[in-house]
C-alpha cells in the first residue's frame, strides 16, 4: 500500500494542477494514463522527445482552449448564483469589489482590519453545495493573519465584528480567480463560506 500512496500523491499533484478531470474525457484520460505508465516503465513504442516536439505546441492550444470555454462556465454560473442568491436573501449586500455580504449575527467586539490577527470557524462551499473546506468539520476554530488570505476574506471580515456570525459569497476574482486551487476549487469558481469571527487579536 506505501507504494499505492505514491501513486495517490502523483495523481493529486498532476490532476489537481491541471484540473485534468474536468479538460479531458474518459478515453484521452485512459491515454494520458497509458503514456504515463508506457514511459515510466520505458515500455513505449515511440520516442518521447519526438512525441512532445510533434505534439506538445498542439496540446498546449487545445488545453488552453478548454480552459478558458470552462472557466466561463464556471464564472456564468457563479454570477447567476450571486445574483439569485441576493434575490433570495434581503440581508445580503454587494459590495463595489463584488463580495456579497450577509450578517447572519451582529457581534459586538473589535471588527478587524488587515494588520489584525482573528480567529474563526468557516464552512466553505462550491456554489453547487459541495464542502471543500471546513474548521467547523474538523470541530476546531483557526487563527491566521487576515492579511494572508484571499481578498474575498479580508473584506468580508473586515465588515465584521467578534461574535458575529455572517455569510460571503466571494466570486473568483476575489478567491482563486482563473487558477483555482488544488483539485477541491475549480478555475474561475465563486465560494460560499459561513464564517464566525471569535476574536481579533494584534
Amino acid at each position: 500500500m506505501p507504494f499505492y500512496a505514491l501513486g495517490t500523491n502523483l495523481a493529486m499533484q498532476v490532476g489537481g494542477q491541471g484540473n485534468l478531470k474536468t479538460l479531458l474525457n474518459d478515453d484521452e484520460l485512459d491515454l494520458v494514463l497509458q503514456a504515463f505508465t508506457e514511459t515510466l516503465k520505458g515500455t513505449s513504442a515511440v520516442d518521447a522527445k519526438t512525441v512532445l516536439m510533434k505534439y506538445g505546441e498542439t496540446l498546449n492550444t487545445m488545453l488552453r482552449d478548454r480552459t478558458a470555454n470552462i472557466v466561463e462556465i464556471v464564472k456564468k454560473d457563479g454570477a447567476e448564483y450571486i445574483a439569485n442568491f441576493l434575490d433570495c436573501n434581503d440581508d445580503a449586500v454587494k459590495t463595489d469589489s463584488g463580495l456579497v455580504y450577509c450578517p447572519m449575527v451582529e457581534g459586538t467586539g473589535a471588527q478587524p482590519t488587515g494588520s489584525n490577527t482573528v480567529e474563526v470557524h468557516y464552512h466553505g462551499t462550491l456554489t453547487d453545495g459541495t464542502v471543500f473546506d471546513s474548521s467547523v468539520d474538523r470541530g476546531e476554530t483557526i487563527k491566521f493573519p487576515l492579511s494572508g488570505v484571499i481578498k474575498g476574506w479580508q473584506e468580508g471580515l473586515a465588515l465584521m465584528k467578534a461574535g458575529g456570525k455572517a455569510t460571503l459569497v466571494i466570486p473568483s476574482e476575489l478567491a482563486y480567480g482563473d487558477s483555482g486551487s488544488g483539485d477541491t476549487i475549480p478555475p474561475g469558481a465563486a465560494l460560499k463560506f459561513e464564517v464566525e469571527l471569535f476574536s481579533v487579536s494584534d
